[in-house]
């Protein structure tokens, strides 16, 4: 029997190797401390493992499971949302120069990075995000204007995330400069780098593949909350 391809779970792949000492939860399943992210998995299907996974929903919040195959809903817990995704990867990055200056991002760029980030919503990111890998971005009159970083790290493996641009600054190409940067850090690391998008989102779908990646597989993305969660 072929073994699962490691990035059919990321989430349980990451949490039970390289990301840890970031991971909640037990052997039944785990999610991203809250400060980190708001992703989970379990460890199976079975109703240990499900119930193990509704403890780890918070009263008034959310986790999401990003899984190749559909987690039933634990005991106590619904769907809010559902969609699938395309999961890229990039063995190898098609080079390019930039046309602008990319700096790395430090600790003192964080209150700069979750502004930038809760104004353009490129998925979760919470106080401590910015600490799970490598963030680039490009300033302008020392202004945080665009950044890209890494998120999920399976072995073998670490995801493109984070991307996101001002509206007052799209259309100069800094998310495909800033995404080739930082696709290249993981590939000189000897690991593969690999995003999720949805599949409307032809643009982006578009922009990927002009930096090399290519489709692995359709995967899905479950949010679940607490069946009785009053008002977010």
């Amino acid at each position: 029997m072929t073994a699962p391809h490691p990035l059919d779970r990321p989430v349980w792949n990451a949490l039970t190797t390289r990301q840890a000492h970031i991971a909640q939860g037990d052997a039944r399943a785990l999610r991203f401390a809250p400060d980190y992210g708001l992703f989970a998995a379990t460890a199976d299907k079975s109703d240990a493992s499900l119930q193990a996974l509704s403890a780890l929903i918070p009263a008034q919040g959310q986790i999401w499971i990003v899984e190749a195959e559909e987690t039933p809903p634990p005991p106590g817990a619904i769907v809010i949302h559902q969609s699938g995704l395309h999961q890229m990867i990039a063995p190898a990055i098609i080079p390019a120069r930039p046309a602008f200056t990319i700096e790395p991002l430090t600790e003192a760029d964080a209150p700069a990075m979750q502004a930038l980030a809760a104004l353009t919503e490129p998925g979760p990111f919470f106080a401590r995000t910015h600490r799970l890998g490598h963030f680039v971005g490009v300033k302008r009159d020392g202004r945080l204007v665009a950044m890209a970083g890494e998120r999920m790290k399976p072995e073998g493996f670490t995801e493109v995330s984070g991307v996101c641009t001002h509206p007052d600054f799209r259309g100069q190409g800094y998310a495909g400069g800033l995404m080739r940067v930082v696709a290249e850090h993981i590939l000189d690391r000897g690991e593969t780098p690999f995003l999720h998008v949805y599949p409307t989102n032809t643009g982006a779908i578009a922009l990927y593949e002009t930096l090399g990646f290519t489709l692995r597989r359709a995967i899905r993305m479950t949010v679940l909350a607490k069946a009785d969660a009053g008002p977010a």
